[in-house]
């Protein structure tokens, strides 16, 4: 099993460092949302805006505004608000320590039904090296472990080839199709409906990309 290194009992599995993995474009490692992320994230966001636009929900006001890195210190408060609460899980996906993406668990229930949804986006650069499976298989195994979680749900687009094969690489199954689901680019859109139980997972989401040649363990 992956070891993790949990930073605070404050909230389960978070903050938390998740890996490293290796894979084709390099060392792959997922930890927390920083306060001095803002420029670099801005930087992306702004590098990645004819790659992310068509996929994402709509905005308020242009997509440069949107991501200007005075931006990042009022979103950096409520990720890191609601994490503490044990609502949401916001990690930076890095590559050679390098901010690369990021991955975050949404909307965590907990009593009976114990899920939560997945979301991810990786730089452009990184596109088709396994950046994004390996990050989704490590917090995979994150809300499997510590977090306690029973199920993880994903939400993307008929026409995200990309997205859509991260997650079969991970394990994820399609459960339907979800008419006009969310307002995405100023339109409402179909979604195809993803989900994964921890029931399915055999020994850990990072060994099924292990297992296929598409990562490596590194020893801590």
């Amino acid at each position: 099993m992956l070891r993790w290194f949990v930073d605070s009992p404050r909230s389960p599995g978070w903050p938390t460092t998740l890996g490293p993995l290796r894979v084709n474009a390099g060392v792959v490692t997922v930890r927390p949302v920083r306060m001095r992320d803002g420029r670099e994230w801005s930087r992306l966001r702004i590098k990645n805006q004819n790659s992310l636009l068509p996929w994402e929900p709509t905005g308020v006001g242009p997509w440069d505004r949107r991501h200007h890195h005075s931006a990042w210190a009022p979103l950096h408060s409520v990720l890191k608000s609601e994490a503490k609460h044990g609502t949401v899980l916001p990690f930076v996906i890095e590559v050679d320590g390098r901010y690369a993406g990021q991955l975050t668990v949404g909307n965590i229930q907990r009593g009976a039904v114990r899920s939560a949804w997945i979301g991810y986006w990786v730089d452009v650069d990184f596109s088709g090296q396994g950046v994004a499976s390996a990050a989704v298989a490590l917090g995979v195994d994150h809300c499997f472990g510590p977090v306690g979680l029973h199920r993880l749900d994903a939400t993307v687009q008929p026409a995200n080839g990309g997205s859509r094969a991260v997650l079969g690489k991970v394990g994820f199954r399609e459960e339907g199709l979800l008419k006009r689901y969310m307002d995405v680019n100023g339109r409402w859109r179909d979604h195809l409906l993803f989900a994964l139980t921890v029931e399915e997972v055999v020994d850990s989401a990072v060994d099924t990309l292990v297992r296929a040649g598409r990562a490596t363990r590194i020893d801590p």
